[in-house]
Order: C-alpha cells, then sequence, then structure tokens
C-alpha cells in the first residue's frame, strides 16, 4: 500500500441510474434507484479511489457499511456520490459519504474498506473452504 491518504481527501463519481439500477416491484413508472444499488455505487466510488493508493497485487474488500436511503431518484437520473475519507488506520480506511441526484439529497453514512493482498485473501479463503 503506498502511502498518502490523509484525512479529507474527496472523490466523485457521476452516473445516470439506468435500468439495472432500479426496483422493478413498484412498477414501470416508479422505476427508482434501488438501495443495493446506490451502495453498491458508494463501494464501487470508494474502491476505485482506494486503487490509486494499492500496490500491485492489492485491492480493498469493504468492512461495513451504515447508509440512510433517504430520497427516490427516477430512472434516468443523474446521481454524484461524493466520499471524504473521514478516517486512516493502517490498511482501513473510513469514509463519509454523502449521494444527491439533480434534485435532493437522496443519501447519506460512512463506508469502511481494508485494503488486502488478493493471493493472501485467496490462501484464506481456500484454507477457509477446506475446512
Amino acid at each position: 500500500m503506498k502511502s498518502g491518504i490523509t484525512p479529507g481527501m474527496i472523490a466523485t463519481r457521476r452516473l445516470t441510474v439506468d435500468r439495472p439500477r432500479t426496483v422493478d416491484f413498484l412498477g414501470e413508472e416508479l422505476r427508482l434507484y434501488a438501495t443495493p444499488e446506490l451502495i453498491r455505487d458508494i463501494e464501487t466510488t470508494c474502491r476505485e479511489f482506494l486503487l490509486g493508493f494499492a500496490d500491485p497485487g492489492e485491492d480493498s474488500v469493504g468492512t461495513g457499511v451504515s447508509v440512510v436511503h433517504s430520497g427516490g431518484t427516477l430512472l434516468g437520473s443523474p446521481v454524484e456520490i461524493n466520499v471524504t475519507v473521514k478516517e486512516v488506520n493502517g490498511r482501513r480506511v473510513q469514509f463519509s459519504v454523502v449521494a444527491r441526484d439533480d434534485k435532493q439529497e437522496i443519501g447519506r453514512g460512512e463506508h469502511g474498506r481494508a485494503i488486502v493482498e488478493t493471493e493472501k485473501l485467496r490462501a484464506r479463503l481456500a484454507a477457509l473452504k477446506a475446512s
């Protein structure tokens, strides 16, 4: 892991709510951004930020998420996800998150990730599977 991640650093991701990101159980007229998809997009934003500090053979995994999805966003709407490094503790990074569409704040919370060596993780999972 490269050094340089410090509290206050910010990353932003912009996207458009496409059909796979929406719920389908409310009917076609209420295709809303699904909460699990918002969380996936938050995780992706944080992961992509951390990849800029990862050495070859490293990636990051989620360690926790606490997000309130407070606003409905329709299919086709733009979304901006802003993540801010809140705390760095060795290989663990805690982010504050705010998501907005073009009309309102739609989510707020925290997400934690840990930078891992992929081969070590692969070996641990293989041992777990074998046990």
